[in-house]
């Protein structure tokens, strides 16, 4: 039966599991259906963190490639993202000891977004991120 709602009606199974856990009817529980929502809710937010990274790394490229396009816009993308960054990270502290991969991560993406959004050649940019993660997170930093 949780299989078969699992597979037919997400929400229900959900709402169904809840009570089952509240009420403490471990037993009648789908466990591993469970375990696999819950692991799959930490990728979610380590996917969130590379895909903020990805937009504030692709602004900062932007901003020291392009100086004379920079933009208010531009400027207001990247302190949004930090803001955004320095939340998520304070909500989910064991994300920091993933940082230096995150960025790596997603620097790849943002320099093919770079390319395709300036025009300029990939070569243009570093093959690999320029800034520490300390930079890339300092609300006073702007790659010149």
């Amino acid at each position: 039966m949780a299989k078969d709602l699992y597979d037919a009606d997400f929400y229900a199974w959900t709402a169904r599991q809840a009570a089952l856990l509240r009420a403490g009817r471990l037993a009648e529980a789908d466990i591993a259906h469970i375990a696999e929502e819950i692991e799959s809710m930490g990728k979610t937010e380590k996917r969130e963190l590379v895909s903020r990274l990805s937009v504030l790394l692709l602004h900062l490229l932007k901003w020291r490639f392009q100086p004379a396009r920079r933009s208010a816009s531009w400027e207001a993308t990247v302190r949004v993202q930090r803001d955004d960054l320095a939340d998520h990270l304070r909500d989910n502290p064991s994300l920091r000891a993933t940082l230096d991969g995150a960025v790596a991560d997603a620097y790849r993406k943002a320099a093919i977004l770079a390319t395709g959004e300036t025009g300029l050649r990939r070569d243009t940019f570093p093959a690999t991120c320029p800034w520490s993660v300390a930079q890339i997170l300092d609300e006073d930093f702007w790659p010149e």
